[in-house]
C-alpha cells in the first residue's frame, strides 16, 4: 500500500458525511464513497493500519530457534523470526545500507540474513555482523544505526502474534478486549497446542477490503449465497436441530471487534460428528468431547464442541471457527482491490483421521476453490461494480436488527460495530 500523507480534509465530518446512524428511526447507512475513493484509503493506511494491532503470524510458524518468515503486514515488508536466544522479533525487511530486502525467502530456518545487493549480513536478533570491505568504514555502529530496524511493538496472546507500528498504542491484551473469550474457545480445542497446517493460501480479487470485513461475519448472506453447500451438507448427513444448533447471537466485543455465534448442520472435527463420518467418526468425537468435559465441564465443553463463530478482530483479522478453523487477513492494494492470506489452524495432538476430516472440511468450504470463497469473491466484486452508480445511488444500508432487543447472526449489529470504530479511527481517535 502507498502511504501518501493527506490533510484531514473533512475530518470532523467523517462520522456525519460517511456514516448516518439514526437510533430513533433504526437506520444505519454507509456512504459508498468509502469503498472507491483512494484518498479515503490513504487516510485508512495512516489512521488505521499504522495504529492498530495487526496479526503477523502464529507461534507454530517460528517454533524453533532460527525459524523465520517474511510477510507483508499493513503495506510493510517484515521479517518475523525466532532468534538463537529463543526470542521472537519482528523487523522491517529493509537493509539499512541501501534499503533492499534482506530476506527474500517466504519461510525457513537459518543463522543469519544476507542482503544480496552488497552482502551486508545480520543475525536473527537484527544486529549487523559483517559487511564487505569493513576497513573502508570509519564510523562505528553507534546506537545500532546499521542494524535492522525493529517494529515498534510485537506482542502475543495464546500463540497469536501481532505487531503495531505505533509505539504509543495500548497493550495487545487491552486492545483485544472481549475478543479474548473467542480466542480462548478456539485455542482450548487442544489440551496441548494449536498449529498452522499446510502453509499459506493467498489470493486476490477486485473489491474493497471493508467488503470482506462485512462478508466475514455476515450470517444474512449464508443461505442465499451458499445454498449449494447447505444442500450438500444435508445430503451428507448434516442436520439442523441437533446439539448446539439452536444458538444464534451477534455480539459487540468492544474496540471494533464483533462476532456471530450460531449452530450449523456440518460436522466439526473438534467434537461434532455427522453420519458421513460413520461409527468411527462418532467414537472419535465422543472421545474428544469427554476430554473437553474433563477439562472444562459440560457447559463450556459443549460450547467448544458445537458452537460455530465468525470473529472479526478490528481491523482485518478473521477467525472462522466453523466446520474447520481458519485465520484470515486481508489488506488493500487499492481502493478496489485486496490481497488475502489464510491459514488452517488445528490441534497439534489431533489424530491422523480427524486431521484429514478437518482439512477436507477446510478446503471444501473455506479454501480458494471451495464452495464459499468463489461465491463470496464474486458477490463482493458485484458490489464494487455497483458502486459505479454511487452518484445516483450513494448509500449502503446496514440497519438489519436495529431496535431489536436481541441481535442474531443474520442481523448486522456486528457490522455497525466495525463501522463505528472505523469512523472513530478516521477522526484521529486511536487507542
Amino acid at each position: 500500500m502507498s502511504r501518501i500523507p493527506i490533510e484531514a480534509e473533512g475530518t470532523k465530518d467523517i462520522a456525519e458525511f460517511y456514516i448516518k446512524e439514526n437510533v430513533s428511526e433504526s437506520i444505519f447507512q454507509v456512504n459508498r464513497r468509502v469503498f472507491v475513493d483512494e484518498t479515503i484509503l490513504a487516510r485508512e493506511e495512516t489512521m488505521i493500519f499504522d495504529k492498530c494491532w495487526l496479526y503477523i503470524g502464529h507461534v507454530s510458524e517460528i517454533k524453533d530457534k532460527g525459524d523465520f518468515l517474511s510477510r507483508d503486514v499493513g503495506g510493510r515488508e517484515l521479517i518475523f523470526a525466532r532468534g538463537r536466544d529463543g526470542v521472537a522479533r519482528a523487523f522491517f525487511n529493509s537493509c539499512p545500507h541501501r534499503g533492499a530486502l534482506v530476506c527474500r525467502e517466504k519461510q525457513g530456518n537459518g543463522k543469519m540474513f544476507r542482503c544480496m545487493y552488497h552482502a551486508w549480513s545480520f543475525d536473527l536478533s537484527g544486529k549487523l555482523i559483517s559487511r564487505p570491505e569493513e576497513e573502508r568504514y570509519h564510523t562505528e555502529n553507534i546506537d545500532g544505526i546499521h542494524d535492522l530496524v525493529a517494529v515498534a511493538r510485537l506482542e502475543e496472546y495464546r500463540g497469536l502474534y501481532f505487531i503495531n507500528y505505533d509505539a504509543d498504542s495500548v497493550d495487545l491484551k487491552t486492545y483485544l478486549g472481549g475478543a479474548i473469550e473467542y480466542i480462548d474457545l478456539t485455542i482450548d480445542q487442544s489440551a496441548e497446542s494449536m498449529e498452522i497446517v499446510g502453509g499459506t493460501q493467498e489470493y486476490g480479487f477486485e473489491a474493497n477490503w471493508k467488503l470482506l470485513v462485512e462478508n466475514s461475519f455476515d450470517g444474512y448472506h449464508g443461505m442465499p449465497t451458499h445454498a449449494t453447500y447447505f444442500d450438500y451438507v444435508i445430503a451428507a448427513g448434516g442436520q439442523f436441530g441437533d446439539a448446539g444448533t439452536k444458538v444464534n447471537v451477534a455480539r459487540d466485543l468492544g474496540n471494533g471487534h464483533g462476532v456471530i455465534e450460531y449452530g450449523a448442520p456440518w460436522g466439526r472435527p473438534v467434537a461434532k460428528s455427522v453420519s458421513a463420518w460413520g461409527e468411527q467418526g462418532e467414537a472419535d468425537t465422543a472421545a474428544i468431547r469427554a476430554g473437553l468435559e474433563e477439562r472444562f465441564g459440560k457447559t463450556r465443553a459443549d460450547r467448544i464442541a458445537y458452537h460455530n463463530f465468525n470473529l472479526l478482530i478490528f481491523p482485518n483479522l478473521v477467525i472462522n471457527n466453523i466446520m474447520a478453523v481458519t485465520l484470515r487477513t486481508f489488506f488493500p492494494q487499492s481502493a478496489g482491490k485486496q490481497h488475502v492470506k489464510a491459514w488452517a489452524l488445528a490441534p497439534s495432538d489431533e489424530n491422523e483421521v480427524m486431521r484429514e476430516r478437518r482439512l477436507y472440511n477446510y478446503l471444501e468450504f473455506l479454501g480458494p476453490g471451495g464452495f464459499a470463497t468463489p461465491d463470496d469473491c464474486e458477490a463482493l466484486k458485484m458490489c464494487q461494480r455497483g458502486y459505479q452508480n454511487m452518484t445516483y445511488a450513494g448509500w449502503n444500508d446496514i440497519s438489519k436488527g436495529m431496535g431489536e432487543e436481541v441481535q442474531v447472526n443474520t442481523d448486522e449489529e456486528q457490522m455497525r460495530v466495525f463501522w463505528r470504530e472505523w469512523s472513530r479511527y478516521m477522526q484521529g481517535e486511536s487507542r
